[in-house]
């Protein structure tokens, strides 16, 4: 394979492992995201049990309380919402993890067949300078003799 080809397949191997790293970093960022909810919803659950437990120390009626009840179940609700796409995010980010590093691997491997590429090249020119240079040597050895 030509050393054109291996750059324009480098250069497509990139690419795509550069999507994959923004899909990744999406998948990541959307994992997080989900972790501040549910975090924020434990947070007011908690903060509404306060006042629950504060209005209750002063005296509450039962339909008040039953609001209150039934908020808080509404709470947990949206907590357990919020942990199942917790769960879907944090496996869409193993998943994005591990395309990348599947692509990954696809561009170290292109890399180091340019690079093998490259320095077989390197050494046929070589050679062939050589194989120039003791010419030219055969050459100006041959031209002192015959003088």
């Amino acid at each position: 394979m030509a050393t054109k080809q291996l750059d324009t397949l480098l250069k497509y191997e990139k690419d795509n492992e550069q999507r994959c790293a923004t899909q990744l970093k999406i998948a990541e960022n959307e994992y997080q995201q989900n972790i501040s909810r549910l975090q924020g919803v434990a947070d007011y659950r908690l903060e509404y049990m306060k006042r629950l437990t504060q209005r209750a120390e002063v005296g509450i009626d039962s339909s008040t309380y039953s609001h209150y009840h039934a908020f808080i179940a509404k709470l947990d609700g949206a907590s357990k919402q919020v942990e199942i796409a917790m769960r879907q995010a944090k496996a869409l980010v193993e998943q994005s993890k591990s395309i990348w590093l599947k692509q990954r691997q696809k561009v170290k491997a292109v890399e180091l067949l340019r690079d093998k590429r490259l320095q077989k090249m390197a050494i046929a020119a070589d050679r062939v300078e050589q194989k120039m240079f003791d010419e030219i040597a055969t050459q100006q050895y041959l031209r002192r003799q015959a003088r």
